[in-house]
């Protein structure tokens, strides 16, 4: 491990990664199950917009906070608040992925969806399916590039042996560096990034590069739909 951060590089990274998380299609209100009211609906929805801390500030605050805030919690500071553990986080602190494809971020999220996940819960079985969404995200950063380590220490991208990349992102992570960039685990030419602090990120709202997909779990895998009914991707 020493040999590997005795020849680290830096990459400054400005461009949009692709973020793939959980998401319905079709928004559900989420108070629709406490009345029938609309009104009340609404009345819900204002007060939880009140309330709830305020972790994005807008330059045109009136018009566009509602909107770019739930944008912001939902693509990029989720993880920051909701540590779990991963590649590169034993879950004491929260790591921020994205790739730079949505065709890797999909060989990344199926892989954990249905071989983690779904075995886990005994539910690894022809037509499960989950809705997914695509943010591109904006990030501004000198990222930690491990890629031109991997032939020396491919324990980077081990498929299921976390115990390197932990010691790296714990590393990281304390001595304050914003991220790193390594290659997919899931997909050979494939580019995966791991951040660790919102502040170099920004810019999810713009619809113009986002999607919506659907995985379906088959006999041999599974199938990725960008419209629905239509298979975009098998893996």
């Amino acid at each position: 491990m020493e040999s590997l951060f005795s020849n680290l590089i830096l990459t400054d990274i400005h461009q949009n990664i692709a973020r793939n998380i959980v998401s319905l299609r079709v928004s559900e209100d989420l108070f629709n199950d406490l009345t029938d009211d609309p009104e009340a609906w609404q009345a819900a929805q204002l007060l939880e917009m009140e309330t709830k801390p305020k972790l994005f500030n807008s330059h045109q605050p009136i018009i566009d906070r509602p909107f770019e805030e739930a944008e912001w919690n939902t693509a990029i500071g989720y993880p920051f608040q909701n540590s779990s553990q991963s590649r590169f986080s034993d879950g004491s602190f929260g790591v921020w992925y994205g790739a730079d494809t949505i065709e890797t971020t999909v060989y990344e999220t199926a892989y954990h969806w249905q071989k983690i996940l779904l075995d886990d819960a005994g539910f690894n079985k022809p037509g499960v399916e989950i809705e997914r969404r695509i943010y591109m995200v904006q990030c501004d950063s000198l990222l930690i590039d491990l890629r031109p380590q991997i032939k020396t220490h491919p324990e980077i991208i081990h498929i299921s042996d976390y115990t390197a990349t932990h010691a790296i992102g714990s590393k990281l992570h304390r001595e304050g560096h914003p991220g790193l960039i390594t290659k997919s685990a899931r997909i050979g030419h494939g580019d995966v990034y791991a951040i660790f602090t919102p502040n170099v990120l920004s810019n999810p709202a713009n619809p113009v590069h986002s999607c919506y997909l659907t995985y379906i779990t088959t006999k041999n895998g599974v199938e990725i739909e960008r419209t629905p009914g239509v298979t975009w991707m098998t893996i």
